[in-house]
């Protein structure tokens, strides 16, 4: 990830609030995770690849709740960003839950993991707008 993710994190803590929170957020969970790819391989093998094939597909996204999202990314990782972010790991799981979805479906607006896809800054600053 490197330079421009520094770059993203400064821009993203320059928004502040909710909005710059739930940024930063993002921008961690994607990095521990292997971006895109590695979000996308943990829901599959974690038994929710129908949801992660529904928010690459151009229909509606199927939802994932708090409790899954903690299962496939682990309640330990999930207990380590909480802190950093200074949230309790519930609260960090469902903004997790309510925002995912949304994140990977604006990442691949052509409905399939690309070498373009991926631009999760460009993906968090279109919904905040």
């Amino acid at each position: 990830m490197g330079l421009l993710d520094s770059v993203a994190g400064a821009v993203l803590g320059k928004l502040g609030g909710e909005s710059g929170g739930m940024a930063q957020m993002a921008m961690e969970m994607f990095k521990q995770n292997g971006g895109l790819a590695g979000i996308l391989e943990k829901f599959q093998a974690g038994g929710l690849a129908e949801q992660a094939a529904s928010w690459l597909g151009k229909g509606e996204n199927l939802p994932v709740s708090a409790e899954q999202i903690s299962s496939v990314l682990g309640s330990s990782a999930i207990a380590e960003m909480a802190a950093k972010f200074g949230i309790s790991p519930k609260t960090l799981s469902a903004k997790i839950a309510q925002h995912l979805p949304t994140v990977v479906d604006k990442m691949t607006p052509d409905g399939e993991v690309t070498t373009g896809s991926g631009n999760l800054l460009s993906a968090v600053l279109s919904m905040l707008k």
